[in-house]
């Protein structure tokens, strides 16, 4: 026992170590505990910082927006707002860190969807028409009986009641593999598309040499086109007596300066068109809501807000947002 005694000084030497590289060992733990703990406040900080640059571009878009509304009671291709993205490029300028870029897309020239059903739940039949010859266009491949049913199937989903023609209510959608309801209502975003009989992914959202549907309608607007901001293919489905080149020629008339596109019978003024006639209830050149995107930068970092903004009098009203 004596002899045990006298030669634990192995024994200390080794519960040293054992005790040191404890230590050390919780050391790293708690030094690589506050590096991870570090870098989450900076990326908390940097997000709320990214967060409030791109609410401050938002509100610089309504800004430009107000102020164009309160100087002219048109819109064309040459507002500041089409430009928007341009001018957000000085923005590194008003802050320390980071910078914003806006874009602002003029929903008042796309085909209001909602419009499609009165308020009695019938059709409206120039909305109807319209709609048909825009999804009869051969950049999106569809055979006329599609088209016919998915026009069907879009008021379907809109009006109030349970008949149906040829598109599709509830008797359909409950015999889904995931069933749902037919809403029975208006459309609140572009999205409910993809929930109506004959609209894939592909149409919605376009392929490679397709473009997607999404870009030329909207859920928002009383029913008329801007035609001064209005893409060529909208322009080109305003009336049955449009070909391609009249289109290309209306294009390249509201580029001029100078010319006055507050009429929305202008188009009357394009060589080649003094014959076309385009229902006057159908266009205009007032333009009312606006989609409004904001992204906030700073290096690698990016967050933004999208919203959906309604113009009158001067005055914005902010009706949907989203953080992106």
């Amino acid at each position: 026992m004596k002899r045990f005694l006298k030669n634990n000084e192995g024994f200390a030497l080794i519960l040293t170590i054992l005790i040191i590289s404890l230590i050390v060992t919780l050391t790293l733990q708690f030094n690589s505990s506050m590096r991870s703990h570090l870098h989450a406040a900076v990326n908390l900080r940097d997000s709320i910082k990214l967060g409030c640059i791109a609410k401050s571009g938002f509100h610089c878009a309504l800004a430009i927006l107000v102020e164009d509304d309160l100087e002219k009671d048109f819109e064309s291709i040459h507002e500041p707002w089409m430009v928007a993205k341009a001018l957000s490029s000085h923005s590194n300028s008003i802050f320390e860190e980071g910078r914003f870029a806006i874009e602002i897309i003029d929903h008042s020239g796309r085909i209001q969807i909602n419009r499609l059903v009165d308020e009695n739940g019938n059709y409206n039949n120039k909305q109807k028409d319209l709609l048909t010859r825009f999804l009869n266009s051969s950049k999106f491949g569809l055979e006329p009986q599609d088209v016919a049913i998915i026009v069907d199937s879009i008021k379907d989903w809109i009006d109030r009641d349970d008949d149906t023609d040829f598109g599709a209510e509830n008797a359909y959608y409950q015999t889904l593999e995931k069933p749902y309801s037919c809403k029975n209502g208006p459309l609140d975003s572009l999205e409910e598309l993809l929930l109506i009989r004959g609209i894939t992914k592909e149409l919605f959202y376009g392929r490679e040499e397709q473009p997607g549907i999404r870009y030329y309608l909207s859920v928002y607007g009383d029913g008329k086109i801007n035609i001064n901001t209005a893409d060529p293919l909208i322009l080109e489905i305003l009336s049955d007596q449009m070909d391609e080149e009249m289109v290309q020629n209306m294009v390249a008339y509201r580029m001029e300066e100078g010319v006055d596109l507050k009429n929305p019978q202008w188009y009357k003024q394009v060589p080649g068109m003094i014959h076309v006639s385009i229902d006057p209830h159908l266009i205009t050149t007032v333009s009312t809501h606006f989609e409004v995107i904001s992204e906030g930068y700073k290096g690698a970092m990016r967050k933004g807000v999208r919203g959906m903004v309604e113009r009158s009098g001067g005055v914005c009203r902010i009706l949907t947002w989203h953080v992106l």
